[in-house]
């Protein structure tokens, strides 16, 4: 996978997923770290992505559903993992992330949505 890759965590997701993309060589923010934090709003989250270019991280499944209507970017890893601890989370994504990576420089369609059991790319 490219080094560019560079992640937007969005604010219902823990800002400590952004580090650990960061402490695995890859560009990352927490959408907190933006002038509205944690109220932004989908709406501004996706502008962002697409300005900067951005794989939106994310639980919120009406991001599926934009990227459904709208059949365009921006790029999504949606989580769908219900209530999970972070040390789990993080446990999840250790393991997952290669073949995440992998399926985003392969698939342009550009959404991932991956659970316990499977992942689906759209």
């Amino acid at each position: 996978m490219p080094d560019n890759v560079i992640f937007l965590v969005d604010t219902q997701l823990p800002p400590a997923l952004a580090r650990f993309f960061r402490q695995r060589g890859y560009g990352a923010t927490h959408a907190v770290n933006y002038p509205a934090g944690a109220l932004m709003q989908d709406d501004e989250i996706i502008s962002l992505a697409q300005q900067e270019k951005r794989i939106i991280v994310t639980k919120d499944s009406d991001f599926f559903d934009y990227f459904m209507l709208n059949n365009y970017p921006p790029v999504i890893l949606l989580l769908q993992l219900g209530n999970i601890k972070n040390s789990d989370l993080f446990e999840f994504m250790e393991n997952n992330l290669d073949t995440i990576l992998q399926l985003f420089e392969e698939n342009i369609e550009r959404l991932v949505a991956i659970n316990r059991d499977r992942i689906v790319i759209y």
